[in-house]
């Protein structure tokens, strides 16, 4: 399939929209990538993406298909004869799209917070951060990566978290992973991060250290009485 038939529009420092552009380039398959600018959202977008006008869109045969879980899914079932990416196993299937589910709902929006937040609204949501790396490094546990060998679904689903995280607690000067206490989720981040496909399509990491630091001034008086725990 060329180039023309497969698009993505996605913006730079969206782990949401780099989770599907790795899916695509462990598969081989070629696509047009289209920058969008999300503060300032352009015709194609709300077109694309009507109901939430957000990045990454996949565009394939000129239908458009939203939300990156749903993306994967897509790609990995259109394009299934080339680097599987879900279990075989129906079991297996339903726990990556758990713990996907999981790190998005526990994890992600707690870091997010501790990391645009301050004071006791930021250790609070890096201790709710805290809790949920717990549970990932048990299931993690004794594998080198989600996948097995090789990157599969929940690597990728979880992939923001070897990349992401370490600059979010650079810019909020907190600590949610700590490699003593999480061991084999940090082998985890350097074996995700250490696959040549991975670490050729990352941001550059001084970029969005400028990025986020604005991003947290922006945004800091927001999460003002966020937790209430």
């Amino acid at each position: 399939m060329g180039s023309q038939e497969v698009k993505l529009v996605s913006f730079w420092a969206s782990p949401f929209g780099k989770r599907v552009e790795w899916a695509m380039k462990l598969k081989g398959i070629e696509f047009e990538y289209i920058e969008e600018d999300i503060f300032n959202k352009s015709s194609l977008l709300l077109e694309l993406n009507p109901v939430h006008k957000k990045v990454p869109v996949l565009v394939h045969a000129q239908k458009p298909i939203a939300e990156s879980f749903i993306i994967l899914e897509y790609i990995d079932e259109t394009w299934n004869n080339q680097f599987p990416l879900l279990p075989h196993n129906p079991y297996q299937r339903a726990l990556a799209r758990f713990w996907a589910n999981f790190g998005e709902q526990k994890l992600l929006d707690a870091a997010w917070i501790a990391m645009c937040s301050s004071g006791d609204e930021q250790e609070k949501a890096v201790n709710v951060a805290k809790e949920a790396v717990e549970k990932i490094e048990e299931e993690i546990k004794g594998r080198k990566l989600f996948g097995g060998d090789n990157i599969g679904y929940l690597d990728l689903a979880l992939g923001w978290i070897s990349y992401w995280i370490p600059v979010w607690e650079e810019v909020g000067s907190m600590q949610i992973i700590d490699p003593l206490k999480f061991p084999a989720t940090t082998t985890w981040m350097t074996n995700f991060l250490s696959h040549p496909v991975i670490k050729d399509n990352l941001p550059p990491r001084d970029k969005m250290l400028v990025y986020y630091h604005s991003r947290r001034e922006a945004l800091s008086s927001r999460f003002h009485g966020w937790f209430k725990v």
